[in-house]
This record gives structure tokens, C-alpha cells and sequence, in this order.
């Protein structure tokens, strides 16, 4: 499935999900189906905003924009941390004011359970296409739209509990599962968010410079290398460094040389472009 595919269906299931659990949630007055309603509305604007994103992403690069558009993906998934964190705060409020006020009473239906149970299921299915889907396209937006999804599977989860034991009596437990729902949120917006702003201000991706140093360490024809300087932009990486050779070698024969080493790194790295400029041996700069 290709990227804007991925990312409309995760638009259609969530305006669904949101819809379901909030006319659910208006019906038992449960904080913990209304603050599930909100994660879902909240999924669906970042959904419409991993399809912009993904729209703009693979425009090829133009005089405006050298290294292509790639950085709106990581702009995108960055926005959604932020509406999610923004979610939690409203269900923090929320629940802090419920038990305060002791007003944690709600109506237990057959439609609660239905309506987190659908959830769940529709939350597993898109999750997985989606993760495929970024795999596949290496697109930090749409994994950022599927770990909406399983971060809904998680915090449904905690509901469906809280919704069991308020079946018994224990309606606190509806509060105490919306709470848990913020907790897990805010762990995923965290780390969402973190990788974003790495990318946005070029934080070298971890093992990347690893990988490139171990390959060129293994050529025998490279007497040294030196700033390796590495990039990435939405699913784009872009890798640069200056590499010695013999002095004798002719210029032909190098010039092949670095063709093949920028190859291999492309078939180490997806989606990479690799720029070499290649040197004769100096002995100051080698590493």
C-alpha cells in the first residue's frame, strides 16, 4: 500500500472510532469512553495532517527546497506529539476534577463494552498496515500514525478494565483508567516527538554513522576518510565525506571506485544519497 493510501484509511477509521465513542461516551457519561473519543478526534486531525504530509514529502527537491521536502514528514509527526500531549492535559483536568467533586458515577451498557471492543479491533488492523506501510516507504509520519493506533489499543485496553470493575460498583475505576490513559499517551508523545525534533535538527540517526564507517574501514583502496557528515529528511538520508587515496591512483580509476562505494552504502542505507569527494593521501587527516 502506498503512503497516501495508508494514510486516507487511517482518516476513514478514525473519523468512525471518534464518532462511535463519543456519542457512547455522552450516553454513559463515562470520562474514560469520552477521553477515548478525544484521543480518536485528536488521531484524526493528525491523520489529516500524515496525509498532507505525505502528499508534500516525495515533491521532488526544487531551487526553494535542495534536499527535497522530506522534513514535512518529521514536522507532521512532531505536531501530533504535541496534540496528543495536549490530550493528556485535558484528561488529567478532567479526571483530577471528577474525583475531587466525588461526581464518578456512569451508566455501564452493553454499548460501552461494544464500542471499546470495536475500537480495539479496528485499532489492531490499522496499526498493522500502517507499520507496514511506513516500513515499507520509511516514513516517520505514518509511523507516527500507526503508534496512534496501538497507543489507542493500549489506553482502550485500560479503559475496558476500568469499565468492568465500574460494572461492579467501582466507578472511580472509570476515573483511575482515563488517568492511566494520559500516563500511556504521554510516554508515546514523548519518544514520537523526541525522534522528530532529532530529525528536524539533523541528529545523526543511531547506528547510521556505524554502518558507514565500518564499510568504508573495509575497503583496502581507502587510506583514510574524514568529515563524515550525515542527515536525514522525512525518509531521505544524505551522507557526505572526504576519502584519501593513493596518490598515485589515477583519477579514472578512483572516480569508479567511489561509484561502487557510494552503491554499497545506498543498498546499506534506503533511500540514501551519497556524495563522496575523493583526495589524495594526506596523512594529517587521517582517523
Amino acid at each position: 500500500m502506498n503512503k497516501k493510501k495508508a494514510a486516507m484509511s487511517s482518516i476513514i477509521a478514525a473519523v468512525f472510532l471518534t464518532s462511535f465513542k463519543l456519542v457512547v461516551g455522552l450516553l454513559t457519561f463515562s470520562l474514560g469512553i469520552l477521553s477515548e473519543a478525544l484521543h480518536s478526534a485528536l488521531d484524526l486531525l493528525a491523520a489529516l495532517i500524515t496525509y498532507v504530509a505525505v502528499s508534500i514529502s516525495d515533491k521532488p527537491a526544487d531551487k526553494e527546497h535542495n534536499y527535497g521536502h522530506g522534513k514535512v514528514e518529521n514536522l507532521s509527526a512532531f505536531l501530533e506529539s504535541s496534540l496528543l500531549i495536549v490530550t493528556c492535559g485535558w484528561i488529567v483536568y478532567e479526571a483530577v476534577h471528577r474525583l475531587a467533586s466525588g461526581n464518578t458515577h456512569i451508566d455501564v451498557s452493553i454499548w460501552s463494552y461494544i464500542v471499546i471492543i470495536t475500537s480495539m479491533v479496528i485499532d489492531f488492523t490499522r496499526s498493522r498496515v500502517l507499520f507496514k506501510a511506513a516500513k515499507k516507504n520509511n516514513s516517520q509520519a505514518l509511523e507516527a500514525d500507526a503508534i496512534h493506533f496501538s497507543t489507542d489499543i493500549l489506553s482502550s485496553g485500560v479503559v475496558l478494565v476500568g469499565l468492568i470493575f465500574s460494572n461492579f460498583g467501582y466507578y472511580k475505576a472509570d476515573v483511575l483508567s482515563a488517568l492511566g490513559v494520559s500516563i500511556i499517551v504521554l510516554f508515546i508523545s514523548y519518544r514520537l516527538g523526541k525522534r522528530a525534533i532529532d530529525v528536524l535538527l539533523d541528529h545523526v540517526p543511531e547506528g547510521t554513522t556505524d554502518i558507514v564507517e565500518k564499510e568504508l574501514h573495509s575497503i583496502p583502496e581507502i587510506k583514510s576518510f574524514h568529515d563524515l557528515k550525515i542527515r536525514t529528511a522525512g525518509a531521505d538520508t544524505f551522507i557526505k565525506v572526504n576519502i584519501h587515496f593513493n596518490p598515485k591512483s589515477q583519477l579514472s580509476t578512483a572516480h569508479l571506485l567511489c561509484d561502487k562505494i557510494e552503491q554499497k552504502i545506498r543498498q546499506l542505507i534506503p533511500r540514501s544519497e551519497v556524495f563522496i569527494h575523493e583526495e589524495p593521501e594526506d596523512k594529517s587527516k587521517m582517523v
